[in-house]
């Protein structure tokens, strides 16, 4: 019996993973709508064999080791009232009189920063809803510990699936997670070791032409970046922040 040719077999691969994003999509769904659900009838949500084996600490650590990057500093989500909202790193000097000078002062240049730590707390208050936490994944030396490719525009449902395809062809492990408007994703690849922004960067960019290879016809117009944004810390700050998943 012959063997599949190297496009079939890929484009097998991409319906798997296809047919894999969907069904985690659909179980995004329904596990917000048993939510809204059980907040209607004042249920307390079940859980599960697995949830009762890891307790609360053990899965704030396992997150964290994880969605690695700089610990002795990250960025808070914030919004007025009039809907805008962005990222500002965390200090505990934030507003206060006479120690926070922003905006006419940036926070690098600030002689009064007390950056706050990116610790068990931090991580345990954006798992439970208190805050946003952006992650700063470029370290000082320029390593990383992951990779993320950011799609966010028209038809990024078919380039995140493709870039999945490209990444499986390969045997790399990868995660995807739908951003919080719903309107796009990233996928995420994690490295057991410190790696060099450089090379990070060079397997996105590969895994990226490897997809568009695999499929000519498709429109990549939906990507947008990779994080780190950078091979190298720009001088005085901290290089792209990306928000960090399960965000309620």
């Amino acid at each position: 019996m012959p063997h599949p040719d190297s496009q079939s077999t890929a484009d097998e691969i991409l319906a798997i993973d296809a047919r894999l994003f969907d069904l985690e999509a659909e179980r995004n769904r329904l596990l917000q709508r048993k939510q809204i659900l059980q907040q209607q009838t004042g249920l307390p949500p079940p859980h599960s064999a697995h949830s009762r084996q890891l307790g609360v600490e053990q899965k704030v650590a396992l997150f964290r080791g994880l969605f690695k990057g700089r610990s002795d500093v990250f960025a808070r989500r914030w919004e007025n009232r009039k809907g805008r909202s962005g990222y500002a790193v965390a200090c505990q000097n934030e507003w206060r009189s006479g120690l926070c000078n922003k905006p006419r002062i940036k926070c690098g240049e600030c002689q009064n920063r007390r950056y706050t730590s990116l610790d068990e707390q931090a991580i345990h208050a954006h798992l439970t809803g208190k805050q946003v936490v952006g992650l700063y994944p470029l370290l000082t030396d320029n390593t990383c510990h992951l990779l993320a490719a950011d799609f966010d525009k028209t038809g990024w449902r078919d380039a995140v699936k493709a870039m999945a395809g490209a990444c499986g062809g390969f045997g790399i492990p990868h995660a995807i997670e739908v951003s919080r408007s719903g309107n796009g994703a990233h996928l995420w690849i994690f490295f057991s070791e410190p790696v060099l922004a450089r090379e990070a960067r060079l397997l996105g960019f590969g895994l990226l032409d490897k997809a568009m290879e695999i499929h000519p016809g498709l429109s990549f117009d939906a990507y947008d970046r990779l994080f780190p944004n950078q091979d190298n810390m720009p001088a005085g700050g901290f290089g792209n922040l990306i928000a960090l998943p399960l965000q309620y």
